[in-house]
């Protein structure tokens, strides 16, 4: 196991006795959204890496996404200092992207096309892009939900999504995208709008 799991752990075990957690109701789904999720690939991430509203260690605004790569944890930040803590999959080390950012576009059950770096890195995906890319549904890998990180009008393809790998999530595995359960992705999705604040950083937030 690399000393960087090894740190994350011993961190995320820390910061889990001295954290005030409490769980939230799970959001309505659409007939689609149920339909796909029956679908998709079951898996269900370590009991630390599910949805919890905790104190809010980010001290930012409410509203604003602060995701720790270090730790796989999404924050969203609410009112009176508490926040809507989600486990995600991040980007390797060398995938892996910080930054700020807004989401500048939103969508359900989102169409994927590969990237060109990935289609470099793993050319038997050369198939799908020529095809024109996947469909949404429920082997779709942006799983149900999908939100699109924009730093000014430029896209920084990097995106918040969903993903037909839950069973991955609290490691580092992906691109550089930001992968959640797709139940989380949906809830964040419903919480979110276009403009929110993006914070993504590597060190751990506490």
């Amino acid at each position: 196991m690399k000393l960087r799991a090894i740190i994350g752990i011993a961190l995320v075990s820390a910061a889990l006795a001295g954290c005030n957690m409490e769980t939230t109701p799970d959001p309505t789904l659409s007939g689609k959204d149920r339909e796909f999720m029956s679908l998709a690939p079951a898996g269900q991430p370590p009991g630390d890496y599910r949805r919890y509203i905790v104190d809010d260690p980010t001290g930012q605004k409410p509203g604003t996404i602060t995701i720790d790569t270090f730790k796989n944890f999404l924050y969203y930040s609410l009112p009176n200092h508490k926040a809507i803590r989600y486990g995600v999959a991040t980007g390797n080390e060398a995938s892996g992207w910080t930054g700020e950012a807004t989401i500048g576009k939103m969508a359900e059950w989102p169409h994927w096309m590969p990237p060109s770096d990935m289609l470099e890195r793993w050319p038997h995906l050369r198939p799908t892009a020529e095809a024109g890319g996947l469909p949404g549904g429920p082997d779709n890998p942006l799983g149900a939900r999908a939100m699109y990180l924009f730093q000014g009008s430029k896209d920084t393809m990097y995106r918040i999504h969903g993903t037909n790998e839950p069973e991955l999530i609290g490691q580092h595995v992906s691109s550089g995208c930001i992968r959640m359960r797709d139940i989380d992705a949906i809830d964040l999705y419903n919480r979110v709008h276009l403009g929110t604040k993006v914070i993504v950083t590597d060190r751990p937030v506490t």
